[in-house]
């Protein structure tokens, strides 16, 4: 069911709800409005009965109690009088009619003040009195009156149809209305949807008009907009990853090809074939390293990548991993110095691993006679250690640093691929590992100084 048709009903089931709430406090005025009005007439004729009685002095009197009341009575053609003695004899009744009779006498005898019933398919309405005589020692005389009220009933029956026909008509016209009043109000709602229709895979960068649109939508068109800008921007380092993976995987490929088919095409020595398969080793093995950073990555993605929590001092990592990169630091020419110390609680592997992707990094980017420094420190926030690795070298373009965490980006795209160069994903893995420890890493550089600062939970996630 659609949310205009929702609306419509529920503006009709609203005007229904009010029009029979209406309806009902309408006759029920009029009712009570009949009701007090013919209980001012009965009023009328008893206290003009009253007024008789008062005059009565003789016993004899009594007797007669129908001609002195006569012209009382008789005005009104539909109403009915009993008149009783303490010892149940009628001094008045009009008309003589024993149903009647019985009726009123049964109101007498229950001392009902007011009362309602049918007689002959027509309503009546009564009410008692008890009325003394101006006669010394005379007990009082018991009235009943009521008057036919078939008019009344019929005019409400009659009023009671035609607000029935209005309110129909009412409802119909509301419900029309609220039709339309929806129609109109959604109206943005239609054109998003057109809008957001035209969104495809090659056109993510189509966004929803915030333009005339209530205030109430606007704030869902601006949520769809940083939604398709979210999804845009995925999609496009989606594309860029896929074409950039082609490529690291090309050269490789390609170059295992080539250098087969050239094994291939002759007969050769034994040295021959073993240096080219030594070759193709060092091609498998790197591309293996890279489908194995990837399923890393993709792990870390999914947040399937659950670091092990342990005492990890930073200080004899960073020294191990001096060690291992002396050598390629001694052919560059690059010193390596690493200053102050804090335990951190991690995965040992992990860590080590982001931290010597940087200091690989560090070092490949280091001319000759550079510098690269590592600083760790603790307590410049709570529960926190800052590590900064350092190194000298040319400054990285404000452009391309924003970037520099992503897969397979390069900051001189120009320049050709090397072996000891990467496979691109080391930065990536890094941000990986810190994401994963609950630790902030960023970028900076000016100066001839590049800096990558980290900052990793110093206690456990129990503590």
């Amino acid at each position: 069911m659609s949310l205009t048709t929702r609306l419509t009903l529920l503006y009709a089931l609203i005007s229904s709800a009010v029009l029979g709430v209406f309806c009902v406090v309408i006759v029920s005025a009029i009712e009570q409005h009949f009701i007090e009005q013919d209980h001012d007439l009965v009023n009328g004729r008893l206290a003009r009965i009253q007024s008789r009685l008062a005059s009565i002095s003789r016993a004899d009197q009594l007797e007669q109690l129908h001609t002195l009341l006569h012209d009382v009575v008789v005005s009104h053609q539909d109403m009915l009088v009993l008149a009783l003695l303490p010892d149940d004899r009628v001094v008045l009744q009009m008309p003589h009619d024993a149903s009647a009779e019985a009726r009123l006498r049964g109101a007498l005898d229950a001392r009902a003040a007011a009362f309602e019933w049918e007689l002959d398919d027509h309503p009546y309405r009564g009410w008692t009195a008890v009325m003394p005589t101006a006669l010394p020692g005379q007990p009082s005389v018991r009235f009943a009156l009521a008057i036919d009220i078939s008019h009344h009933a019929m005019f409400i029956e009659r009023f009671i149809r035609s607000l029935s026909v209005l309110g129909v008509l009412a409802v119909l016209a509301s419900a029309l209305l609220g039709w339309a009043v929806a129609r109109h109000g959604l109206a943005p709602l239609t054109r998003m949807r057109a809008q957001a229709e035209r969104v495809t895979a090659s056109r993510l960068d189509q966004r929803v008009s915030t333009a005339d649109v209530p205030l109430e939508l606007a704030e869902l068109a601006e949520t769809l907009n940083a939604m398709l800008g979210r999804l845009e921007d995925a999609f496009n380092r989606l594309s860029a990853f896929s074409a950039d993976l082609a490529h690291e995987l090309r050269t490789p490929i390609s170059n295992l090809t080539t250098q087969t088919q050239v094994v291939l095409s002759q007969r050769r020595c034994a040295d021959d074939y073993r240096d080219a398969l030594e070759s193709n080793a060092e091609e498998l093995e790197r591309m293996t390293r890279m489908v194995a950073d990837m399923l890393f990555l993709a792990k870390a993605d999914h947040g399937l990548m659950l670091p092990s929590r342990e005492p990890v001092d930073l200080h004899q990592t960073v020294q191990d991993l001096y060690d291992y990169y002396d050598a390629l630091a001694e052919v560059g020419e690059v010193s390596l110095v690493v200053s102050g110390g804090a335990t951190v609680f991690g995965d040992r592997l992990m860590l080590r691993r982001a931290l010597g992707n940087l200091v690989s990094n560090g070092i490949r980017h280091t001319p000759p006679g550079g510098q690269l420094r590592v600083e760790i420190e603790s307590g410049g926030m709570p529960d926190q250690v800052q590590v900064r690795v350092i190194n000298t070298g040319e400054t990285v373009a404000p452009e391309d640093l924003p970037h520099l965490f992503e897969r397979f980006y390069r900051a001189d795209r120009a320049r050709r691929h090397d072996a000891a160069e990467g496979s691109g994903l080391g930065l990536a893995i890094t941000k990986a590992v810190v994401d994963a420890h609950g630790g902030r890493i960023s970028v900076s550089s000016a100066d001839g100084q590049t800096c990558f600062a980290l900052s990793l939970p110093a206690s456990s996630p129990a503590d």
